[in-house]
């Protein structure tokens, strides 16, 4: 995510408030827990999504797939690559040499 695209995420008392994430026209409050990242969306959008995944056909579905990954690869990168490996450590750590 970009830098513009985030408000602020503060633990507070236990409760986690969302930060916001713009996806060209849309904005979406996203939380994270347990590594994991997930979007908050209305319950109905939701529902409409999960209709929608049920009736596309399979080449469609492979086709999102590659494009919601390709538009994670674009922000990672526009993050600066955290968590990048150079090739010289990618390869150590590979063959099992790493520290």
């Amino acid at each position: 995510m970009s830098a513009e695209a985030i408000e602020a995420v503060q633990h507070t008392s236990g409760m986690i408030e969302p930060m916001r994430y713009t996806s060209g026209s849309d904005e979406y409050d996203v939380i994270h827990l347990g590594g994991e990242a997930a979007a908050v969306v209305p319950l109905d959008e939701f529902r409409r999504l999960k209709a929608l995944e049920e009736a596309a056909p399979q080449e469609a579905l492979e086709e999102a797939e590659a494009t919601a990954l390709y538009a994670k690869n674009r922000e990672w990168e526009a993050e600066g690559r955290p968590g990048a490996m150079s090739h010289e450590e990618a390869t150590r750590f590979l063959l099992g040499e790493a520290e």
